[in-house]
């Protein structure tokens, strides 16, 4: 049996979400209003402590929303330069809100107030001015690393002295959430808007939510309209988010349990380094001399699936369709795989 470690979204409705996706009350979300849906989204906006919630098919269409309400064309918004936003998008951004990025370079695994404070331009008028931070919380790159509460604040703290909003990219905040038992209303209140997945740990299929105040929300509604989100009869598929939010939350300390049991038994083997997981994500840095395409040949020979990353790092993911054993199986072939070297 194959384990798939690749990522969180390839988990598969259980059968209870499958029963209540079949059984959703549905209607025309774009027309009279979506009841599932509806509910979903003021569920999502009372745990976030927004005034409203918007229903997305994916999180990378509900980034490119909040983009579009906060900042204008030929503008530039400043973010991590790992970040999903910009490295994994087919640089959206660019393309279709007609922004640039202006790259904050952390000086640990996720930036903090001061590499904001060093990365914000002098005003000048040659350059293009700021319209928005975003910082992504947990942040994948960094190995699902997290931007404390702390520093979360201090961060706002500079934005709102350089006279722009916040966008949090939460598509793992629940991991956040479960991790330090600090709610997502708490991380949320850091930003002005903030986005929130369900196709991740909580083993949704699809959707995501974008949160803010009314206001914004409703420049959002038409910017995820202008992107072709005009949905239907969406409550068939955000059925299984509300699933999700009220079932899978609690759950996810397991799979931050799992990766820390990952990492420790892959620990040095074969000369590769494994960054410490915060929550669900566990990356391999490989010794010289192992190319990570090579490595993840090998180890899906042998029934495991990661990812790569980048050429020398390999990426391992936890989720809620992988058990303990699985987990344990999964150590024990990387670690085999690399000390073969």
């Amino acid at each position: 049996m194959t384990i798939d470690l690749r990522s969180d979204t390839v988990t598969r409705p259980s059968a209870a979400m499958r029963a209540a996706i079949a059984a959703a009350e549905v209607g025309d979300d774009h027309l009279d209003g979506d009841p599932t849906t509806r509910r979903l989204e003021q569920l999502v906006a009372k745990l976030l402590g927004k005034q409203v919630a918007l229903f997305f098919p994916t999180g990378t269409m509900a980034n490119q929303a909040a983009v579009h309400v906060h900042a204008a064309p030929g503008t530039e918004i400043l973010v991590d330069d790992d970040a999903h936003l910009i490295n994994l998008t087919s640089a959206g951004v660019a393309a279709l809100a007609g922004v640039q990025p202006r790259f904050i370079r952390p000086t640990r695994r996720t930036f903090d107030a001061s590499d904001l404070k060093r990365a914000a331009r002098a005003p000048s008028r040659y350059s293009p001015r700021p319209s928005l931070v975003s910082v992504e919380n947990t942040h994948n790159g960094a190995g699902g690393s997290i931007t404390s509460l702390d520093d979360l604040r201090a961060i706002q703290s500079v934005a709102r002295e350089l006279g722009v909003p916040v966008h949090l990219d939460g598509a793992r905040l629940w991991n956040v959430e479960a991790a330090t038992g600090v709610s997502v209303a708490d991380y949320a209140s850091c930003a002005d808007t903030v986005m929130v997945s369900f196709s991740k740990g909580l083993g949704a299929p699809v959707g995501a939510a974008l949160a803010g105040s009314a206001e914004l929300m409703d420049a959002a509604w038409t910017a995820r309209k202008r992107l072709g989100g005009a949905l239907r009869q969406s409550g068939i598929i955000a059925a299984g988010a509300l699933f999700g939010v009220e079932n899978n939350r609690e759950r996810l300390v397991d799979d931050h349990v799992n990766a820390t049991r990952f990492a420790q038994a892959v620990g040095d083997a074969g000369g590769a380094s494994v960054v410490p997981p915060d929550t669900n994500i566990v990356m391999i840095d490989l010794p010289e001399g192992l190319e990570a395409r090579e490595v993840a040949a090998r180890l899906a020979a042998r029934g495991l699936l990661v990812s790569v990353w980048t050429p020398s790092r390999l990426r391992a993911v936890t989720h809620l369709d992988v058990s303990q054993a699985q987990i344990e199986e999964a150590g024990a072939i990387m670690r085999e795989v690399l000390d073969r070297g």
